[in-house]
């Protein structure tokens, strides 16, 4: 087993970092694992080594949240080959010590290394519980994917995974020894929450506090199951008033609207899209409520903890169970358990926990601590 804690231990103060990182993604698009990177990258900043984002194509709306001195290189495809030769002319010519590759599920990295003949130590990050992502996908995919895994993933210096559940299910699936796979957790800057946190929403509900909000958030997607938080505060709303805003754009957004009619919600819950500052708006809610069917790490989890705000959460694989320390931090229900999340969100509603509890573990996934691990597996 891989244990919960954190296996990479920082002894003592690094030393100055001689040469610059990149992070390598497709793009900035809204999702937990661009907002981290964009955070890590913040991160080496503020350590003073320079670093690089590296994207398939430059958009997203975290584009906007990058730091300055951060430079972006654009490879200027979304596609594989083009990807990979575009990539490797830019390791001949930069020659950074180390790149953080995310969502690559193929290695395009450490092909590039190879074809651009530089010391650059690759480190594969992985964000996601790699058997529940692969049992939404059906035919030669699902198949396909965790032996091109199994093949090249090894290529990687380091294979660092996003928590313990993601690491031991990668292991499990792809059949690569434990021993190679590192657990790092997603960054958070905390300054940063606290400072958004006080800017206004500019929606009524968050000003009316006799009216409690629940608050989900992330891609209008399958994994989020956003049907089983409507269906679960729908129970709720028939016994005690209560509102549901939902932050996030994607193709279920139809189908959820149409949802929400059926069950008589339309003046109780509202769909607010992408929003720059979710963090002024999870600040504000009586509870944030994660549905997913699965996870990697839960970013947004973190976010809401550091927020002070109490969380319910499924205890889907991976991460939350994680995050909220086995229900210590937040109560934890059964993936797709309708009633059981309303009874878990009227729970909360009425025992919350305590802010201060709900900051001081959120301290536990700085950018600090993450980027002096990253640091440690370059050197």
């Amino acid at each position: 087993m891989i244990a919960l804690a954190d296996p990479i231990q920082i002894e003592a103060p690094l030393g100055p970092v001689t040469g610059s990182v990149c992070i390598f993604l497709p793009a900035l698009l809204g999702g937990g694992a661009e907002r981290a990177m964009v955070n890590l990258a913040e991160g080496f900043v503020r350590r003073n080594v320079p670093v690089d984002m590296v994207l398939g194509v430059v958009e997203g709306p975290y584009l906007s949240q990058l730091n300055k001195s951060v430079r972006i290189i654009p490879l200027g495809s979304v596609k594989p080959l083009p990807k990979l030769w575009a990539l490797s002319r830019y390791l001949k010519r930069e020659r950074p010590i180390g790149m953080i590759s995310v969502l690559d599920n193929i290695n395009l990295a450490s092909m590039a290394r190879r074809i651009a003949g530089v010391n650059t130590r690759v480190v594969i990050n992985v964000q996601s519980n790699l058997s529940a992502d692969l049992a939404s996908h059906r035919g030669l995919r699902g198949w396909i994917k965790p032996t091109v895994m199994r093949f090249c993933y090894p290529w990687a210096d380091e294979l660092a995974c996003v928590s313990a559940g993601v690491a031991e299910d990668m292991a499990a699936t792809t059949r690569l020894p434990q021993e190679r796979i590192k657990v790092i957790f997603n960054p958070v800057r905390l300054d940063e929450i606290d400072r958004l946190a006080a800017e206004p929403t500019g929606h009524p509900w968050f000003d009316q506090p006799d009216i409690p909000v629940f608050l989900g958030t992330g891609r209008l997607m399958p994994q989020k199951d956003f049907p089983t938080l409507v269906k679960a505060f729908a129970r709720l709303r028939s016994t005690r008033q209560a509102r549901l805003a939902i932050l996030g754009q994607g193709d279920e957004l139809p189908s959820l609207k149409r949802l929400v009619a059926q069950l008589g919600l339309v003046d109780d819950v509202a769909f607010l899209g992408f929003v720059e500052n979710p963090y002024a708006f999870m600040s504000r809610a009586s509870v944030f409520v994660l549905s997913s069917a699965w996870e990697g790490l839960p970013t947004v989890l973190i976010e809401a903890l550091a927020c002070g705000t109490p969380a319910v959460s499924t205890d889907c694989p991976s991460g939350p169970r994680e995050i909220l320390a086995n229900g210590l931090y937040g109560r934890l229900t059964k993936v797709g358990d309708a009633d059981g999340l309303a009874d878990a969100m009227s729970e909360t509603l009425d025992s919350p926990c305590g802010g201060d509890l709900l900051r001081s573990r959120a301290a536990d996934f700085t950018a600090e601590r993450v980027v002096d691990q990253y640091l440690k597996l370059f050197q």
